[in-house]
């Protein structure tokens, strides 16, 4: 995964492997009884997350919070019972995609990620805009800048699903019609 000059658009990242098929592989290879369906899986230039529903709880809990203790330590024990497979099958996953593989559980209420990547972003931020980080941080919003602009980051996506639902499918017809155009190699 280098970094290399490509020509009139400048300096992008190297070229990885599509992971357009992770789903389906991990469907093929993960050990049936792991999760009640198949795993939600999402990948982006650096990492695969894999998030699986364990199976329901069956105990009646006193209250929400019993019930979400239970869900956490049902999540605990899956990770801890697991670790030794996950770890191999992130490892061929790596191998085969060049990303990272992080691991995650989601049980009723409670969903819990192991071990994920936290890349970092370079940013050119004006005054204006680091004005905003301080202004969270200053109302404890967030710990630091960096958290501040994690959170904001966060706050845009929920409120733009569907705006960059559109955006990545038209960049995925932009890939398509790349690929059908000729090849200048």
């Amino acid at each position: 995964m280098g970094r290399g000059w490509k020509g009139r658009g400048g300096w992008s990242q190297g070229e990885v492997p599509s992971a357009e098929d992770a789903a389906a592989w991990l469907g093929g290879r993960l050990p049936d009884g792991w999760f009640t369906g198949a795993p939600e899986v999402t990948a982006d230039r650096e990492e695969i997350v894999i998030v699986g529903e364990l199976p329901a709880l069956t105990g009646e809990y006193a209250d929400d919070a019993a019930r979400a203790a239970a869900e956490d330590g049902r999540i605990s024990r899956f990770r801890e019972e697991t670790r030794d497979e996950r770890i191999e099958i992130a490892r061929q996953a790596e191998h085969r995609y060049q990303r990272k593989v992080a691991w995650g559980a989601k049980l009723g209420g409670t969903k819990v990620l192991f071990t994920t990547l936290s890349a970092p972003v370079m940013t050119r931020l004006r005054q204006p805009e680091r004005l905003i980080l301080d202004t969270l941080v200053d109302a404890g919003v967030a710990r630091s800048r960096s958290e501040a602009l994690v959170w904001a980051v966060r706050l845009v996506g929920e409120h733009a699903d569907t705006w960059l639902a559109d955006l990545r499918e038209a960049m995925t017809k932009v890939d398509d019609l790349r690929a059908k155009g000729p090849d200048l190699a």
